[in-house]
């Protein structure tokens, strides 16, 4: 049992520096911010709640969290446990509740995934929740993984150079939304999350689903991490050390105005023949 929580308090202090550092590097959270922590019921959001709880305790800034849930009645959704969970922890928090499954569902083709059209809605939701309510940033769960993934997804299918921003601004310029986790490995927070017996809720709509392309990405990804240890790492160092000049994105570097080099011509020496 020591030791449970000897790697409880070693895995908590890693994942609260990174996260805190994430936070400082981005300029996540200012002095009288009033965040929204989205909360699916996974254990990424859950672990992040709870980070985020203790770095409000402890910060020299003063911050406001408010847990949100939307409850998008998939069937057999226990909606109780959140609920009794953020009693436990005293954090405020808030339930929506908006039946997105039925329209997903009808939506979406059989055979195909429901992962798009659920984000929209859901993102949509929570956008309208944050602004009409004043809430001047939304948190999301996303780590250094599914940054890592997205890249890859971007490249594969929809050939762009892109993946999830730790801070972005969203495209109506209304809301703020930042990724504490964008510093933190899954795994850490697979261990966290069993350590602490997060109270973790399965989506059960996706999950469901098999081949879905950011698993065949996962997949890849989790096998590189065991054959090549640290190869994830510099992939996600890479992301922090982009070079323009040495891409092909005529739209980020003017490669046309370069000006060839003059280089000046060396008149060969005489060829002596002895």
């Amino acid at each position: 049992m020591a030791d449970l929580r000897l790697e409880l308090n070693k895995v908590n202090k890693k994942l609260r520096h990174e996260t805190g550092k994430a936070i400082a590097d981005f300029n996540m959270i200012q002095d009288g911010d009033r965040i929204m922590v989205c909360i699916s019921g996974g254990k990424d959001s859950l672990t992040m709640l709870n980070i985020l709880l203790n770095l409000r305790d402890h910060a020299p800034i003063n911050f406001e969290l408010l847990a949100v849930n939307l409850d998008q009645k998939q069937p057999g959704f226990p909606e109780e446990v959140l609920p009794q969970y953020f009693e436990t922890l005293g954090v405020d928090y808030k339930i929506l509740e908006e039946d997105t499954y039925s329209l997903v569902t009808d939506m979406v083709a059989e055979g195909k995934t429901y992962c798009g059209w659920c984000s929209r809605f859901r993102r949509g939701i929570l956008y309208k929740f944050a602004k009409q309510n004043g809430y001047t940033k939304i948190a999301l769960g996303h780590h250094r993984d599914d940054m890592i993934e997205t890249l890859f997804l971007n490249m594969f299918h929809g050939g762009k150079l892109k993946t999830m921003p730790a801070k972005l601004l969203s495209d109506d310029g209304q809301n703020m939304v930042i990724r504490p986790l964008a510093y933190c490995r899954e795994k850490d927070i697979e261990r966290y999350a069993k350590l602490k017996a997060l109270p973790i809720i399965p989506c059960n709509l996706c999950g469901s689903q098999d081949n879905l392309q950011r698993q065949v990405i996962k997949d890849m990804l989790q096998e590189w991490d065991t054959l090549h240890p640290g190869r994830l790492s510099s992939i996600y160092r890479s992301m922090t050390d982009v070079v323009p000049s040495h891409l092909a994105d005529r739209d980020l570097f003017n490669f046309a105005s370069l000006e060839e080099r003059q280089v000046k011509q060396v008149k060969p020496l005489d060829v002596v023949n002895l």
